[in-house]
């Protein structure tokens, strides 16, 4: 495992880009969390590398198309459907207004 570290001259000149000012016990508190955090990551792209190996491979894709065809004959949930219904107007469901003509 490749142990990946930044130094404090490292850690100093990004504190500096950054305007960011640091004590000198904050940049070794920086050093340690820093270094740990980057070989946390290293160990983790490791692993992912790993299981890259297995995984499966896809053949070619491309569009499966099938003929349409009305498998239920029309209006034979009509009947049925306007009876659950609340309110009806001859053949069609009655609903409230929703949407305003002034808009």
């Amino acid at each position: 495992m490749m142990h990946a570290r930044m130094t404090k001259e490292e850690i100093a000149h990004l504190a500096r880009l950054s305007r960011v000012a640091l004590t000198p016990a904050e940049l070794d508190n920086f050093h340690t969390e820093i270094s740990s955090i980057l070989e946390y990551v290293s160990a983790v792209n490791a692993m992912a590398a790993d299981d890259r190996i297995g995984e499966p491979v896809v053949g070619s894709v491309h569009n499966i198309f099938r003929a349409d065809e009305v498998t239920v004959a029309p209006e034979s949930y009509t009947d049925t459907l306007l009876i659950a219904m609340p309110a009806r107007e001859g053949r069609f469901m009655k609903v409230k207004k929703i949407l305003s003509q002034d808009e």
